[in-house]
């Protein structure tokens, strides 16, 4: 353990990205049926779409109060620039947490008629429609630090054309974890280049080191969805606008192939650890800080997670990351909703005024400062990385650039493949019924939208 305090997480996620986001039908029934209250205010979206220009983000707002609604593990995110900008312009702040899980809860909230002024929300296509961009929120497309973002991140925040998230950080990265010592006792020094070429590296370490090549988390349930979904990176952009037009099916071949690949080259095929059905996310990332596991497929929360007890200079030592897909190495993105801040259309000037000045000092005057005191990537180009982080982390924020979306960046909405998988670890689904409770999920949720074709 070591003695100086670690830094804070890098890359800001939740725990993860499905687990956080599980849209229920009924909380999107709950979002199809907001009041009419709540969406009162809807014939000003068109005026809160006007360009703002240049903003003074310090300006006096002495005498308004704003509202954020945060999750309960997001709840200290915002407090530095809360903080700073109280004390730049007079203004008040006040969170308020939504109780998880929190992509549920938000919608039947809204449904009361109750909106906050601000939010933080998962800036994807699959998760904006839940809260009725065009009538709740306020348009951003012409605000100041647009151009500001990274390419990753001005492509996140939209639905129609239009934007309706400011990106404040970065998106968790979707890559493998390894224990450094393992890999050098099993002679692997050059890292896999494709899915396939990363099983061939893990029965090695197996025969070599008789180490545990992956560490798998059937206790915890959502990482079990990353092993399929490196190995859909293939599919086609043209295959998710089919999807999308319910022409396409997640019943297709290649998706119930990667399933099918997962269950029995990775699982029944000896490369995970043995207790792999009830093994935690907390368990996994002890596991492959102490080689007692050479790899782990996940997001940057397993970072953040091994990041609470270890020193940046024992992460270095002990772990590395690389990124890889179906057949590159190319990593993938997951947003979540730490990433995103929206702002709603209140009815009130005053306060929409002052909630875009606040995303307005967010991404520009106290942006620095913001990601020096929670040791986060940098989401501007412009503006560098704070010291201290992990090289893993580093490693992420540069192959964030070439990184494709995962499922819940391409999709309408995102199944809940993960608890499927759970149910096919304990044989109580085939890898071809795991796709179809995806299919059904799908449709399921998107009838309930009432989006075109479903």
């Amino acid at each position: 353990m070591p003695t100086a305090a670690p830094p804070t997480l890098t890359l800001r996620t939740t725990k993860d990205l499905a687990m956080r986001r599980a849209l229920s039908v009924l909380a999107t029934a709950c979002v199809i049926g907001l009041t009419a209250t709540a969406c009162s205010d809807s014939t000003a979206g068109g005026a809160g779409a006007a360009p703002t220009g240049s903003v003074d983000a310090t300006a006096s707002l002495k005498g308004v109060k704003l509202t954020m609604w945060v999750a309960q593990n997001s709840v200290s995110e915002p407090k530095q620039v809360i903080e700073a900008f109280e004390k730049a312009t007079g203004a008040k702040i006040t969170t308020e947490v939504i109780p998880d899980p929190y992509e549920s809860n938000v919608p039947t909230k809204l449904a009361s008629g109750t909106k906050p002024d601000l939010m933080f929300w998962q800036p994807t296509g699959s998760t904006l429609p839940f809260v009725q961009p065009a009538q709740n929120l306020l348009q951003l497309d012409n605000e100041d630090w647009v151009s500001k973002l990274g390419k990753t991140e001005q492509s996140l925040g939209q639905v129609d054309g239009h934007r309706y998230a400011a990106i404040v950080t970065s998106p968790a990265v979707l890559g493998v974890y390894y224990n450094k010592a393992v890999f050098k006792k099993a002679g692997i020094t050059e890292m896999p280049t494709s899915y396939d070429a990363m099983l061939a590296d893990a029965k090695t370490i197996k025969e070599k080191t008789g180490v545990a090549p992956f560490f798998e988390v059937g206790g915890d349930k959502w990482p079990l969805q990353w092993q399929v979904q490196l190995q859909m990176t293939d599919l086609p952009q043209t295959f998710w606008d089919s999807l999308n037009k319910n022409k396409g099916s997640w019943t297709d071949k290649a998706i119930v192939d990667a399933i099918t690949k997962y269950k029995t080259k990775v699982l029944d095929g000896g490369l995970a650890q043995k207790n792999y059905k009830t093994a935690t996310f907390v368990d996994q990332g002890k596991a492959i800080m102490d080689g007692s596991a050479a790899m782990a497929v996940n997001v940057t929360s397993l970072q953040s997670e091994i990041q609470a007890t270890s020193s940046t200079a024992e992460m270095d030592e002990k772990l590395g990351w690389f990124p890889l897909s179906n057949s590159a190495a190319k990593a993938e993105y997951s947003p979540d909703q730490t990433n995103g801040v929206v702002a709603f259309n209140t009815g009130d000037s005053k306060r929409q005024t002052a909630a875009r000045q606040f995303m307005s000092f967010w991404l520009g005057a106290d942006y620095p400062a913001y990601i020096k005191a929670n040791k986060l990537v940098s989401v501007e180009p412009s503006v560098p990385n704070p010291d201290g982080l992990p090289q893993t982390a580093i490693a992420q924020a540069e192959a964030l650039s070439t990184a494709t979306g995962v499922f819940q960046v391409k999709a309408l909405t995102a199944p809940d493949m993960h608890l499927a998988l759970a149910d096919m670890i304990y044989g109580k689904k085939t890898p071809q019924q795991v796709a179809q409770a995806a299919e059904d999920q799908f449709d399921q949720v998107l009838k309930a939208r009432g989006v075109s074709g479903f």
